[in-house]
């Protein structure tokens, strides 16, 4: 895990320099720093959301009314979305998603291997560009080329946020 820059703070910056105004999220640890930070600033209106998807809805309303928005989830929540990723498709919406990985390097819980694996491929298949970060000093560039690919050519693009970064959760399974 690199602990050396704070790569929340930087994706933050990132996203203000962007001028993105609403942020949605599912509460995740991975994100909480970030979150954190979005709701202590009040040129922000930071969202919890009850289930994923409802962040594509609250994206695409807020581009209609001329606020860049920016989603916020873990990979397990990528399920949740896909069907209503086909409203940013067919809208033509700016969407930026910041995806906290589970399932990959260090993963020891089950349940958050498949889904986990498959991300990446689900939203390329879906029409979504998705681009991967797994280093601090990676992060405020990528996630500054990923705004600005979203909200200049009307893009639904990616960032996952890979547990190299954020680090492996510890899972034990009960025993039975």
């Amino acid at each position: 895990m690199d602990t050396i820059r704070d790569w929340p703070a930087d994706i933050f910056a990132a996203l203000k320099a962007a001028d993105i105004r609403q942020v949605a999220y599912v509460p995740d640890a991975g994100h909480g720093a970030l979150i954190r930070m979005c709701h202590a600033d009040p040129a922000i209106s930071a969202l919890p959301l009850t289930t994923e998807e409802e962040g594509i809805g609250l994206a695409t309303g807020a581009w209609l009314g001329g606020v860049r928005a920016c989603l916020l989830m873990q990979s397990s929540g990528v399920g949740n979305c896909i069907n209503m990723l086909s409203l940013a498709a067919n809208c033509r919406s700016p969407l930026l998603l910041l995806v906290t990985m589970r399932g990959d390097l260090g993963e020891t819980n089950p349940w958050q291997i498949p889904m986990g694996q498959a991300v990446a491929d689900v939203l390329r298949a879906m029409g979504v560009v998705v681009h991967e970060i797994d280093r601090a000093e990676q992060a405020a560039g990528v996630v500054a080329y990923a705004a600005q690919m979203a909200f200049d050519a009307n893009a639904m693009v990616a960032v996952l946020i890979r547990q190299a970064l954020i680090g492996a959760k510890r899972f034990v399974a009960a025993a039975g």
